[in-house]
């Protein structure tokens, strides 16, 4: 039996042809050493996927690991490869190909260490080398192609020239990007990225080289017309590339839609010898089927940007489109087309004779079906708009797919040994088609069971409820007693946005059945719960759900349980019409429960007066914590002298201490509250990453950046997350916080801090504290805030740095004839601040952006920093004498309910 290889190839097992080439590898050895900075990025990539929750820049490093790590150096290597074989003449480039990777892989290091530390001149370093690199690879093709014989594929090195000298353009826009601009130019900064990296410098080399290997693979015949589809097919998609690149730089998006037009039409015209190829022999190994895939996946993807292109909202949208579709082209296309062409290429040239290929081809077709169900089936539902744990369980079938490759790449390596080769290895299986389809079938299995096991992991987030129902299903059933059933069932049609049910009363004939067909129009995630038990379980935007609300025989109600929702007015009431006096009566208990919260956080249905029904009647503001209490650290760092600042917020459900023996169950950014505070100079950039892991939705509002809030400050639902950009072109001490409805509940819940940017003439001084002041409204212990008290401003306790009295009982301290400057903002909710040092006199205080007192008049003081909710500033003092010098908010209820602490002043 004849073993096919790829074009130009040496059979397997034969001796290296001996050439002009000094080095002094086989091509085997040669082959294993230059695609082991490919394999490294990948097991660098599976770790980073596994661990990215706690890595910076996680979703920059995903792509860029694979793409420019992984596919940059498998593209270097394999085009050379290929053009040697296709152009036919003597190969005298291992040398030079060598420090071509030396450079590419520098280059890949300094980036992503410039972006893991935040040092944009390493990624300007890195961003020069992968380019040069490239530039100087493509350079070499068109001078072996100058000097070649015309060949039948010839024409091929063209896509490999053009693939090679748009990177460095990508590169130089991935520098800029990285230069932390902000706002349209940022935006489309991604676009041209996108399309010049992904399209142009991965896509013309995947689509010239699968004409020829494809049917290799296939074992068959090159198809009719593929010598004009290789010649003319990568002008199409350079211009397609070219147009689209233009259209970013001249923000005409027309200009970017039509560009991705002519691009698919590349496509088509480029793939369409390869599909009648698969026609011709349809595949049942893994290499051609994952390689087929992946061209669906670019199709795909790229179809999706045209017509969002096309459609032209805004360049928000398409960047947040391209964003979306990333996941897409770097797991299904570009991971896909590499394994897919890995599991052919190495059992070839790895060589050691017709059994050893055997069995390693073999090896890299193991549970081929499996493997593509995981990784197709995996991500596409992972892409779905399914709850978040779904998409956790499900996208990690697509890691297990990536591992299970290196696993399989070790395996293959070690079959290269005669005495590993048993002979039932080599024959290998009579009915691939039979195994390949019981090996998807276990493949679909596995995606189910991660389904499953992310429903099971968060049921209310799929919607899975006694009483979330579907066509035909029964939910509330017949809880209600009162008249008899009519038999008959009233459907109504609802939706849910803006924080209110439309419509909010429903008319239902006493003794029908209600089944609400409720659909979520809104941006963010909403529930239905009645008062009878039917529940619809969350909904995510653009879902719907029946909910059935049983026999309705008396009035009731409805509303959302999620946090603070019912509180904005999303409620809604079910009339029962013909309801008898004695019905009406008996649901009269019902309508007194809509003073309760039924949502289980974020209502009370206790008395806000702070009395006998306060879940929070037990804490005290002034008590002593325990021995070895620690307070949160108030000192606050210089600024950092660079000009872009990278954060990653991560919103997230904490509990933590409030008070002495009092606990509540916060939401934070980073676990503190308040969060991180940050720190700048007029003129910085700040490029921060939220991400969403807590139970509802969140988002953020820096108050230091001036920009459209429509986007950067839209509510994200778990599992997601958003780049917020801004520079910082005042100074001030600014607050941020999250904007989501009920605004007053989450920020009083704990979703706010500090941003601080020093004036430009700001003096240095001994000591620099940070007081973020706040109210607590609290629920019972481990609870959330009571948004009942929220609503009546009736807090529990005002504290500076989220816990009561904790600088009475571990001060400050200063040293005698030191100055201090002490930054205060008020977060609120709903209460600003008076700030007072006893026994101290303020020369110098700052507000909302100018000095008051500057210091420079010996006469001049203030007694008091007074600022309003949202607003900030700074105070400095010396202090003359050694004691134990209060400072509080001179609102003296508000220093009485924990607003309070101690500067210790000695020698």
């Amino acid at each position: 039996m004849k073993i096919p290889t790829v074009p130009g190839a040496s059979p397997p097992g034969s001796r290296p042809t001996p050439g002009p080439d000094p080095a002094r590898f086989s091509r085997a050895q040669w082959h294993l050493r230059a695609n082991a900075p490919m394999l490294f990025w990948l097991i660098a990539l599976a770790v980073v996927v596994a661990a990215h929750r706690f890595l910076p820049v996680a979703t920059w490093l995903m792509v860029h690991l694979l793409l420019l790590g992984a596919i940059g150096n498998a593209i270097m290597v394999w085009s050379s490869h290929f053009a040697q074989a296709l152009l036919r003449g003597p190969d005298h480039g291992r040398v030079y190909l060598t420090w071509r990777l030396v450079g590419l892989n520098a280059g890949v290091i300094a980036t992503v260490v410039g972006m893991v530390t935040n040092l944009w001149v390493l990624v300007l370093i890195g961003s020069i080398l992968v380019g040069a690199a490239f530039a100087l690879h493509g350079i070499s093709f068109a001078v072996r192609a100058s000097k070649a014989l015309p060949s039948r594929f010839g024409a091929t090195v063209n896509y490999y020239i053009a693939a090679s000298w748009l990177l460095p353009v990508g590169a130089a826009l991935g520098a800029l990007l990285a230069a932390g601009y902000g706002g349209e130019i940022r935006q489309r900064l991604l676009v041209a990225h996108a399309v010049i990296n992904v399209l142009g410098f991965v896509g013309l080399t995947v689509l010239g080289t699968l004409a020829t290997l494809l049917p290799t693979m296939l074992r068959t015949r090159v198809a009719e017309g593929a010598e004009s589809a290789v010649r003319h097919g990568w002008l199409p998609l350079l211009g397609g590339v070219a147009v689209a690149g233009a259209g970013s730089g001249l923000g005409w998006m027309w200009l970017v839609a039509a560009g991705l037009v002519i691009y698919i039409g590349g496509i088509i015209h480029s793939a369409l010898p390869v599909i009648r190829a698969i026609l011709g022999k349809p595949p049942t190994d893994f290499a051609p089927l994952s390689a087929g895939a992946s061209l669906l996946w670019l199709t795909g993807s790229v179809a999706v940007l045209a017509v969002m292109a096309g459609r032209g909202p805004s360049w928000e949208t398409l960047y947040e489109q391209v964003q979306s579709v990333v996941p897409a082209l770097a797991a299904g296309f570009a991971s896909q087309v590499l394994l897919g062409a890995l599991s052919y290429l190495l059992p070839v040239v790895l060589g050691g004779g017709p059994a050893v290929f055997k069995v390693r081809a073999a090896v890299f077709n193991s549970a081929a079906g499996a493997r593509l169900v995981l990784l197709n089936l995996g991500l596409g539902v992972a892409l779905l708009p399914v709850p978040s744990w779904v998409k956790v369980t499900t996208s990690t079938l697509v890691l297990v797919a990536l591992v299970w490759f290196l696993i399989l790449v070790l395996k293959g390596l070690r079959a290269g040994k005669a005495s590993t080769v048993a002979p039932q290895e080599v024959a290998g299986s009579e009915q691939p088609g039979k195994r390949l389809m019981m090996s998807a079938v276990a493949g679909v299995t596995g995606v189910v069971l991660a389904v499953a096991l992310g429903i099971v992991a968060d049921p209310a987030a799929a919607g899975v409820g006694a009483s979330a129902t579907t066509e035909g299903e029964s939910g509330a059933g017949s809880a209600q007693q009162g008249p008899a059933a009519t038999g008959d069932t009233t459907h109504v049609q609802m939706s849910m946005e803006d924080m209110r049910f439309t419509p909010d009363t429903v008319h239902v004939p006493v003794g029908d059945r209600l089944v609400i067909d409720v659909v979520n129009q809104d941006d963010r995630v909403h529930d239905l719960l009645t008062a009878n038990g039917a529940a619809s379980g969350r909904v995510a935007p653009g879902a719907h759900r029946k909910v059935d609300a049983g026999v309705i025989t008396a009035d009731t109600e409805g509303w959302c349980s999620l946090a603070g929702h019912r509180q904005m007015g999303m409620v809604f009431t079910i009339i029962a019409d013909g309801a008898q006096d004695s019905a009406a009566a008996d649901s009269e208990p019902l309508k007194r429960m809509d003073s309760k919260d039924h949502g289980g956080h974020g209502g009370s249905a206790e008395d806000a007066s702070g009395t006998a029904g306060n879940p929070a009647a037990g804490f005290d503001p002034m008590r002593a914590p325990g021995q070895g209490f620690v307070a949160r650290d108030a000192r606050l760092p210089a600024a950092s002298r660079a000009p872009t600042h990278h954060y990653t917020l991560t919103a997230q459900d904490t509990e933590r201490d409030v008070g002495a023996d009092y606990a509540q169950t916060l939401w934070t950014y980073n676990g503190t509250a308040p969060g991180p505070t940050l720190r700048g100079t007029v003129g910085d950039k700040f490029r921060i990453t939220l991400r969403n892991e807590g139970t509802t939705g969140h988002s953020i509002d820096f108050h230091a950046g001036a920009l459209a809030p429509d986007r950067p400050m839209r509510t994200i639902e778990p599992g997601e997350e958003l780049t917020y950009t801004f520079t910082a072109t005042r100074a001030g001490a600014w607050l941020y916080h999250c904007s989501t409805m009920p605004m007053s509940l989450h920020i009083a819940n704990g979703m706010f801090g500090a941003v601080i940017i020093d004036p430009p003439d700001l003096a240095p001084v001994d000591h620099e504290f940070i007081m973020v002041q706040n109210e607590l409204y609290l629920g019972k212990p481990g609870g959330t805030a009571e948004q009942t008290k929220i609503d009546a401003e009736t807090p529990d306790a005002v504290v500076f740095n989220g816990y009561a009295s904790q600088y009475a009982f571990d001060p400050l301290h200063v040293k005698v004839g030191e100055r201090a400057r002490f930054w205060v903002v008020a977060a609120g909710p709903n209460r600003g601040s008076a700030f007072h040092v006893i026994g101290g006199q303020f020369d110098t205080t700052y507000r909302e952006g100018r000095y008051l007192l500057d210091g420079s008049d010996p006469h001049a003081g203030s007694q008091t920093l007074d600022i309003g909710v949202a607003q900030g500033g700074f105070a400095e003092l010396e202090f003359t004498e050694a004691g134990n010098y209060p400072f509080v908010s001179h609102s003296m209820v508000d220093a009485e309910r924990g607003a309070r602490g101690i500067i210790k002043v000695t020698r």
